[in-house]
């Protein structure tokens, strides 16, 4: 897991924005594509950008506790 404490709580929230963004233009683009080669490798991309928003997220909300 990526360690985001370097980054400043705009920045955070910036990244996040950008990853929700885009998994969503992946998963646009899962739903117009065909082929399972495709289409594994989109869901490789969506879990890999989903994995690192979740630890992002996480990340912001322990400094919002704080």
């Amino acid at each position: 897991m990526s360690d985001y404490s370097f980054l400043s709580l705009p920045e955070l929230n910036n990244r996040i924005a950008i990853l929700r963004d885009n998994i969503r233009q992946l998963m646009e683009q899962a739903a117009g594509s065909s082929g399972a080669r495709d289409e594994e490798r989109t869901a490789d991309r969506i879990a890999q950008q989903q994995d690192e928003l979740d630890a992002m997220v996480r990340e912001r909300d322990s400094r919002e506790k704080k």
